[in-house]
C-alpha cells in the first residue's frame, strides 16, 4: 500500500524593498518612505527659488500671465471670490497651527510621545522656515490695480500653501497607518491631504496675492 507522500511547504519569498516601503503594515517603513520624498522634493524647491531670485524670464512670464487670466475671471465672479476667501481663511497657517496642536495633545494622551515630537517638530520648524525665506527671497507680491485681496510681506513661499503642505504631511504619516487594510478610507486620506495642499496653494493665486 502506497503510502502518501507528505506535502512540504515551500516558504513565502520576503517582500520586496519596494512593498516594505509602501505597505501599510510596516508604518515605520511608510514614514521613512515619506520623509524620503519630502527629502527629494526640496531639490525642485530649491532649484524654483533659484529661478525666482534670478529673475528668469519665462517663469515670470508664466506668473503674470496665469495672474493676469485668475484676476480677470475673480472680478467677474464675487462667488468664486468669496469661496476662495472662506478656504484660504479655514486653512490659514495659525487655524492649522491650532489642529496640530489638539492633535499632538492627542497623540500624547495614546502613549505616541515620539510621534507626536514628530509633529510639533514639523509644523513649528516649517513654520518659522517660511519667513525666513521670504526674507532670503524678498519677492514681492502681485501688484494689481483692482485687487480682490491683499496681504503683507512678500511672496515667496506662501506661508498658506508651506503650512498647508506639512499638515498634509502630518496627516498622512499619522493617521495612514491605522487605515490599514481599509482601501476606501486611504483614499480618502490621501485625496484630503492632495485638497489641502493644492487648494489652498491655489486659494492664493487665485485671489492675486501669490505668484504661481
Amino acid at each position: 500500500m502506497n503510502r502518501p507522500v507528505p506535502h512540504t511547504a515551500v516558504p513565502d519569498s520576503p517582500p520586496s524593498w519596494l512593498r516594505r516601503r509602501l505597505a501599510p503594515e510596516q508604518p515605520r517603513g511608510l514614514r521613512l518612505t515619506l520623509a524620503a520624498v519630502a527629502g527629494l522634493l526640496m531639490l525642485p524647491f530649491t532649484g524654483l527659488a533659484v529661478l525666482v531670485l534670478t529673475g528668469w524670464p519665462p517663469l515670470r512670464d508664466l506668473d503674470v500671465r496665469v495672474t493676469d487670466a485668475l484676476h480677470a475671471y475673480a472680478l467677474t465672479n464675487p462667488g468664486w471670490v468669496r469661496l476662495t476667501s472662506l478656504w484660504t481663511d479655514v486653512f490659514a497657517p495659525n487655524p492649522l497651527r491650532v489642529g496640530a496642536l489638539f492633535l499632538v495633545l492627542w497623540l500624547v494622551r495614546g502613549g505616541a510621545r515620539r510621534l507626536a515630537a514628530w509633529v510639533t517638530v514639523t509644523m513649528v520648524g516649517g513654520g518659522l522656515l517660511g519667513p525666513l525665506l521670504k526674507l532670503v527671497v524678498g519677492r514681492d507680491r502681485p501688484d494689481l490695480l483692482d485687487p480682490v485681496s491683499s496681504a503683507a510681506g512678500y511672496a515667496f513661499p506662501s506661508g498658506h500653501a508651506l503650512n498647508a503642505t506639512l499638515a498634509a504631511g502630518v496627516l498622512l504619516v499619522v493617521f495612514l497607518p491605522a487605515a490599514r487594510g481599509r482601501p476606501g478610507r486611504r483614499a480618502a486620506l490621501w485625496a484630503a491631504a492632495v485638497a489641502l495642499a493644492v487648494g489652498t496653494g491655489l486659494s492664493r493665486i487665485v485671489l492675486g496675492v501669490h505668484w504661481t
